[in-house]
């Protein structure tokens, strides 16, 4: 389980405050790649963060609701555009810039999920693999990030209904993979990622 260890040790060494960064949207065929950056209240930190994906939409709902009431977050994002014209790694680092850019106040340290760090940030940072089970404040980003991302894909779905976006999040699972060849490609897939690619040019 997730500790405040990490973040402790940051403030110990004057490092306040302790932002965690995660993003969520890296593998979907369509979407933006959304980033959340949280300073959490270290004396008011809820109960039952962890990985959002260990934990059920309701369960991610209650938690999104409990952790904007309490802490400090920010939202980054990039869009399909971007993602073809940089590449999806580039372009998730791009967005987790933007989430810490755009905190209310700029952290002295960020807690950032993966191996690799956004160029040009405000602070130090650390990378952190695996971070969503180890750092509360990563958790508590992981959760802001797929609760944001899931809700602009439901939206989208109700803009472009067949492909059951509000189910699968954009992700290439078979109901998704149907529609793109039985309904075609939209505007909010990506036009750099295989499947979407080769529908649109398996005529040439």
């Amino acid at each position: 389980m997730p500790d405040y260890l990490l973040e402790t040790n940051a403030r110990k060494q004057g490092l306040a405050p302790v932002a965690g960064v995660d993003e969520v949207g890296r593998g979907p065929l369509c979407g933006p790649v959304v980033a959340a950056a949280v300073i959490l209240n270290p004396d008011d930190i809820p109960a039952g963060l962890m990985d959002s994906k260990k934990l059920t939409a309701k369960r991610r709902e209650i938690l999104y609701d409990e952790i904007a009431a309490r802490a400090e977050i920010s939202i980054g994002a990039c869009s399909v555009e971007e993602i073809d014209s940089l590449n999806i790694l580039q372009a998730s680092l791009l967005a987790m810039r933007r989430a810490i850019d755009g905190l209310p106040r700029p952290p002295g340290m960020a807690l950032v999920d993966g191996n690799r760090l956004p160029e040009k940030l405000p602070c130090p940072a650390q990378a952190i693999v695996k971070g969503d089970d180890k750092s509360l404040s990563i958790s508590a980003a992981s959760i802001i990030a797929k609760v944001t991302r899931d809700r602009i894909m439901a939206d989208l779905a109700r803009e472009f209904p067949g492909y059951g976006w509000e189910r699968n999040a954009g992700y290439g699972t078979k109901e998704h993979l149907d529609a793109l060849n039985a309904l075609g490609v939209t505007p909010h897939h990506r036009r750099s990622f295989r499947p979407v690619h080769n529908i649109l040019y398996q005529d040439e």
